[in-house]
């Protein structure tokens, strides 16, 4: 792998390429559930003064209308990036009253499942479609799984990087196809080495019990912390678990990350084919959906998966539609636990880190996934998300066994070199000594955020809900302390206001039925 990746450095090099690499376009779109001060999921509608969550680009709602969204336009620059999640978090919580965004991935305490409202986004048909959306999820899996947070990296190479890399490539073919494949080569290549992610900077392994409540028997293979508190001890990211977003009734549904085309046509396979389970809770049931339709998917993002490619969509648009038209835009990260440490839910080595991984993904060769490498990949991530600090710990390479140790320690060779390529330019290396921090985590399972995180419990005594509670609340100091001012907090006033105007008006330009609203969205081709 170094040696492959050591000649497409130097194949690029020869046609100016590498500096390219340098700009891509990195953003962030980062969860957290909005709390009571006691530590209870907050009860109350999306603060108004935050603007409407359907047409806010930037501070919107998940599934839960208590689960806030903040996200972040694309820069050149994480820093840049950080800068701006960093103003959302001031701004928000500038109109939070004495409410708390929740510092961790796994969630609060939960009185069970009335207890998690579930999002509105307004009368109009597409307001309507989101909410109707999240009432299926709440039907085909609970709610206590949709209150789960993370953080999304998104990014992007250069638009000028491509026909240089195509060049050397001897690709004839439209640079948008070519452009797809590369992606979906970085995608199979998460696949292959995502698992490091989840062991670097996996934070949740450890949650409320209550997240159990009404979930059979899924507690079983947990310990005790303390009475309230259940665990893995090895665990690193209890989020990208089979207690997390991991559903049986997605087995099924494997979309090919072979090429752009069958990956549309094999998600849009799972949107149209019926699933009896989903059919026995009924679509539209004494006049008020339960959800969109009875399908394996009701839409697209309905399938959970590390990283998914993208597309910008139009108003209406389905999204495999878009990138059927126009192609892949960048590319979603989307296994990336909370960091709860951090005020902002990350930081700026992480995201150094996350582009650099990104980059490595696209340039590392790529070969096609087959049905039992694509299953290994899929155990990796499950093993090291449960037990990735386990002593001695391997993993699966085409059918052979290997150490989380010495396989890490490969990827990181191999991010090293793309460090150098990244740091040139600036007079402090950003890239290249974090690579070197991620080492000592390799070498020290037990400097990872999930054995301090742990540690911290165990040390302090309390349960993982208390723990969590204390963080927020410093977080809340924080950004409380550095209230947003000037022409930043003006903008995104406006932007807050703008925002209900839009939906007054989308609402108001809604000229067919909900029904025939559907129909026509999955009509469309």
């Amino acid at each position: 792998m170094i040696k492959s990746i050591q000649k497409q450095l130097a194949r690029l090099a020869r046609t100016g390429a590498l500096p390219l690499l340098r700009t891509g376009l990195k953003g962030l779109e980062k969860e957290s559930l909005r709390i009571s001060p006691s530590g209870l999921i907050a009860q109350t509608p999306h603060p108004a003064a935050l603007g409407s969550a359907l047409t806010h680009p930037h501070i919107t709602t998940d599934y839960s209308e208590a689960l806030i969204e903040l996200v972040t336009p694309p820069f050149s620059s994480v820093a840049e990036t950080l800068a701006f999640l960093d103003d959302l978090h001031r701004f928000t919580y500038q109109h939070l009253d004495d409410e708390l965004l929740w510092a961790a991935s796994m969630p609060c305490r939960i009185d069970g499942d009335d207890s998690i409202p579930i999002a509105r986004y307004g009368s109009s048909n597409i307001g309507q479609m989101k909410h109707v959306y999240r009432r299926g999820l709440a039907y085909r899996y609970g709610r206590a799984m949709q209150t789960i947070a993370g953080v999304h990296f998104n990014y992007s190479v250069d638009e000028a990087f491509w026909p240089l890399y195509r060049e050397i490539e001897d690709d004839s073919g439209a640079l948008r196809d070519f452009i797809a494949d590369r992606y979906f080569g970085a995608i199979r290549n998460v696949h292959r080495h995502g698992w490091i992610l989840l062991y670097l900077f996996g934070s949740s392994p450890t949650l409320c019990k209550s997240f159990f409540s009404g979930r059979g028997t899924k507690s079983d293979h947990f310990a005790e912390l303390e009475p309230k508190t259940a665990y893995r001890r090895y665990a690193t990211s209890l989020r990208m678990s089979d207690i997390g977003y991991k559903n049986d009734s997605q087995s099924s549904v494997s979309p090919c990350l072979d090429n752009l085309e069958n990956y549309v046509a094999s998600l849009s396979r799972a949107i149209e084919t019926p699933y009896p389970p989903y059919e026995a809770i009924g679509v539209k049931v004494d006049g008020e959906y339960r959800q969109l339709n009875a399908n394996l998917l009701q839409i697209e993002n309905e399938y959970y998966s590390p990283i998914r490619p993208k597309q910008i969509t139009r108003s209406g648009e389905k999204p495999t539609l878009a990138l059927k038209k126009r192609g892949v835009n960048y590319l979603e990260l989307r296994s990336v636990d909370l960091n709860c440490f951090e005020p902002n839910g990350v930081s700026l080595q992480q995201l150094h880190f996350l582009e650099n991984f990104l980059l490595f993904c696209l340039i590392a060769e790529s070969p096609p996934l087959c049905a039992d490498e694509k299953l290994e990949t899929g155990q990796n991530a499950l093993s090291t998300a449960c037990c990735g600090r386990t002593p001695g710990f391997a993993l699966s390479q085409r059918g052979t066994q290997r150490s989380l140790q010495e396989w890490a320690s490969e990827i990181l060779d191999g991010m090293s070199l793309v460090a150098e390529i990244l740091d040139q330019g600036h007079r402090e290396s950003r890239y290249a000594p974090v690579i070197e921090q991620q080492r000592e985590k390799v070498a020290d399972p037990d400097a990872t955020p999930s054995a301090r995180l742990l540690d911290q419990l165990e040390q302090s005594g309390l349960s993982f809900a208390d723990y969590a509670l204390q963080l927020s609340r410093e977080h809340a100091e924080y950004f409380l302390k550095r209230p947003l001012e000037g022409r930043k907090l003006e903008r995104l006033e406006d932007l807050a206001a703008s925002s209900i105007e839009e939906q007054a008006r989308i609402e108001a330009d809604d000229d067919v039925s909900f029904d025939e609203f559907l129909r026509r969205y999955f009509a469309q081709s």
